[in-house]
């Protein structure tokens, strides 16, 4: 039996890109279109025997018509392939009123043949040509899915997170403990695992999220731990894999080093269970290059011509690139940066040159304007330019996506 597991597909991504001119959509959403097309095609070219998505298939809670059709299109692809699909609701997959659909609801109400749609902690039966697969599935935790409003009057969010994390590992071992032994099971969850790692190390403890515990879900009788939410594909453990798939595209600068694809595992449903797995391999995609170009210079140095120089031992080609100039604050008046910026024209998109000036910290847009821009693209320039460490502003826009939604879904009452 062959799995492909994949997750994090984010359409709707749009930022580093411009309009393409034949289309008239952005640069960015063919970016990741054409990595998910790669997926499609080799899962429809090996015969894969289920195509399993760990969550968020869209980068807005609310996707417009177009996302929604790129993606029910490669999602058609797959079902019409005789491939079972095996969608889980993510985080960026549920409205901010939780009386309303997601947005992957459209594929139960048309009854879109060999796809399953999972909003709930429950387990599926899924039948694949290789027979059948046992799924438990938990989708994003909603706090208001766990515990009622009156329990959590006067709770810290800490508080609120540990008693959620109890009841969810609770009903977990629940699940696991009731599955069938004839038949191979997977784990998937969109969550944030305790042991989950970003590019940079450090350990992805957001403070807001719920953590679960790796040894809550790396248990017999599973044969595999499907993961989504954190983009950095991983292994975490090999008795079962727990393995976050990571993210199909690079999504910011956060990312530049990270390789993106998907995972496929082969079972034997004929061995013990726990001990089925019998390959596992990570496929990589062709993903948008992200590239940073560090520039130093020296008080007796020209900064243009050491940027220039810099510039060309880089492959710039269809990469997005950032240039980052840290120098002495006497010849930052002589930094060119139209020169330095057509040195880039060969790249894809080239964000505000960062001038991270000595004994002076100046903040420059360059020719960037805000007008139309959302308040998380906003803000993720601003930290850019103002040369934010990577990982503090990953937690400083994981929570403004939080203080947003929840405004949102307070001013829906």
């Amino acid at each position: 039996m062959r799995i492909l597991h994949f997750s994090d597909v984010h359409i709707g991504v749009e930022t580093y890109g411009h309009t393409d001119p034949a289309t008239g959509l952005s640069t960015r959403l063919g970016d990741f279109l054409h990595t998910f097309d790669q997926l499609v095609d080799f899962a429809i070219d090996t015969s894969v025997d289920l195509a399993l998505f760990s969550g968020d298939a869209y980068k807005s809670r609310d996707p417009s018509q177009t996302h929604q059709r790129e993606f029910a299109r490669r999602i058609a692809r797959l079902s019409h392939a005789g491939i079972p699909v095996f969608l889980l609701v993510g985080n960026h997959d549920v409205p901010n009123v939780a009386t309303r659909a997601t947005a992957l609801d459209i594929f139960p109400t048309l009854a879109v043949p060999n796809v399953i749609t999972a909003d709930r902690l429950e387990t599926h039966v899924v039948h694949t040509r290789s027979g059948p697969l046992q799924i438990i599935a938990l989708p994003w935790i909603r706090r208001s899915a766990y515990l009622a409003r009156e329990e959590t009057r006067g709770l810290s969010i800490d508080d609120i997170n540990g008693q959620i994390q109890e009841r969810v590992t609770n009903l977990v071992s629940h699940h696991i403990s009731a599955l069938d032994p004839s038949m191979p099971a997977v784990f998937t969850a969109h969550a944030t695992l305790n042991t989950a790692r970003a590019g940079s190390e450090q350990s992805m403890l957001l403070g807001r999220d719920p953590v679960l515990m790796q040894s809550a879900v790396a248990r017999a009788p599973l044969d595999y731990v499907a993961l989504g939410h954190v983009h950095r594909h991983q292994v975490l453990a090999q008795d079962p894999h727990v393995v976050y798939a990571g993210s199909l595209q690079r999504v910011d600068f956060g990312e530049e080093n990270d390789e993106k694809g998907f995972c496929v595992i082969e079972l034997d449903p004929s061995a013990p269970p726990g001990r089925r797995l019998v390959d596992f391999s990570f496929r990589p995609v062709d993903a948008r290059r992200f590239l940073t170009i560090e520039v130093r210079v020296r008080a007796d140095e020209d900064p243009t011509q050491v940027a220039l120089r810099a510039i060309e031992r880089s492959d710039v080609a269809d990469a997005i690139v950032r240039v980052r100039v840290t120098m002495p604050q006497e010849v930052e008046a002589q930094l060119r940066e139209s020169e330095v910026r057509g040195a880039l024209s060969s790249a894809h998109f080239v964000t505000p040159i960062v001038r991270d000036v000595q004994r002076e910290r100046r903040t420059r847009l360059g020719t960037t304007t805000v007008e139309g821009m959302s308040p998380q693209e906003a803000l993720r320039l601003y930290l850019e330019t103002t040369n934010v460490p990577e990982e503090r502003a990953r937690t400083l826009m994981e929570m403004a996506e939080q203080l947003i939604s929840e405004e949102s879904e307070r001013a829906q009452h």
